[in-house]
């Protein structure tokens, strides 16, 4: 276990590499950058900037370089110091601009995970074990709704409602006063209320789908020849159903947490928009816009970076349950 442990770190080495360029290129891609846009607002607005200052601005951000130079001047920087850069919009460093943000980001999104799992696996179950009863049709018509609806209109319904309903804003993480305020306990005990809502909303989709892929997994277990032989042996149903079956059927899900950490953080922007969150949503989405390439590019870093640790927990747990995972990764 641990030689294939240590097999899969060592393969991320190039996959990161890789997933930077990829990343850089990406955000080099639109025409123009953040500084060239914000001098012609300004002289279409009939501020003068003059070509000195254009240049310093270029120096300090390091756009008078070649692209390859820019890259590398990022990674050396990323790699030795930890340094992501400097936001152009902020004027400041990426870190700062992204510190409380991404740890809310990932609050959310891990609670909204758990949830999803919590919820998703033992109704899936629920509905393979009765096939075609009230509660299957129940369940599955409420799974469609949740896959058919975005978040977003959900939030904007749900604002809508509360807000007309009671005249309580149910937007932000937190009261007024904690707003700005340094982290402390009684912050902490002001967030933990209001994170029901985004929890919900963004892991409803997520519940949906996996609702559907745990009862379609598990009736496919469920008709195959082992599991016909030891129910004809006497085995116990509620030993039989998850000491095999349910265990096999949660392979593919397991393997879905690549996908699931990043799909949380990013789908939540328009949610975050409309529930007016501190996340990093907003922020990703206004530095696309205005082309800021180190604050943007560290955001699609990151989300990449958190598909690869995904991928690679997902391969590690799929290891322990399935040996023949491990030793075929092994021998190749």
């Amino acid at each position: 276990m641990l030689r294939y442990i240590c097999n899969r770190l060592l393969q991320l080495i190039p996959i990161l590499f890789a997933i930077s360029l990829i990343v850089f290129i990406i955000i080099q891609l639109p025409p123009g950058d953040f500084l060239t846009t914000y001098v012609e607002q300004l002289r279409l607005t009939g501020t003068e900037v003059a070509d000195s200052t254009i240049a310093n601005l270029k120096a300090q951000y390091g756009l008078d370089q070649p692209l390859y130079a820019q890259y590398l001047l990022w990674m050396k920087n990323m790699i030795l110091h930890g340094d992501l850069g400097t936001s152009i919009q902020w004027n400041m460093p990426v870190s700062e601009v992204i510190g409380d943000r991404l740890m809310l980001t990932i609050i959310i999104s891990l609670i909204s995970l758990i949830v999803v799992w919590a919820i998703a696996i033992p109704i899936g179950i629920y509905s393979a074990t009765h096939q075609y009863s009230f509660g299957d049709y129940f369940f599955s018509f409420i799974g469609f709704i949740g896959l058919a609806v975005p978040g977003f209109l959900i939030a904007l319904i749900l604002v809508y409602i509360v807000f007309t309903q009671t005249g309580v804003s149910i937007t932000g993480l937190f009261s007024p006063e904690y707003q700005g305020a340094p982290w402390s306990w009684d912050k902490v005990w002001n967030m933990l209320p209001r994170l029901a809502i985004p929890v919900v909303i963004i892991g409803m989709s997520g519940t949906a789908g996996l609702i559907r892929i745990t009862r379609g997994m598990l009736l496919d277990e469920l008709s195959k020849q082992y599991v016909i032989t030891a129910r004809a042996k006497g085995v116990a149903e509620q030993k039989l159903l998850f000491k095999y079956p349910v265990r096999m059927a949660i392979n593919p899900l397991i393997s879905t947490i690549g996908w699931t950490l990043p799909a949380l953080i990013s789908g939540e922007a328009i949610v975050s928009i409309v529930l007016n969150l501190p996340t990093t949503g907003p922020v990703l989405l206004k530095a696309l816009m205005v082309q800021d390439m180190y604050l943007a590019g560290s955001f699609l870093l990151i989300l990449s970076v958190l598909t690869v640790c995904g991928t690679l927990i997902s391969d590690i747990l799929l290891a322990a349950l399935d040996p023949r995972i491990r030793f075929g990764g092994v021998n190749r």
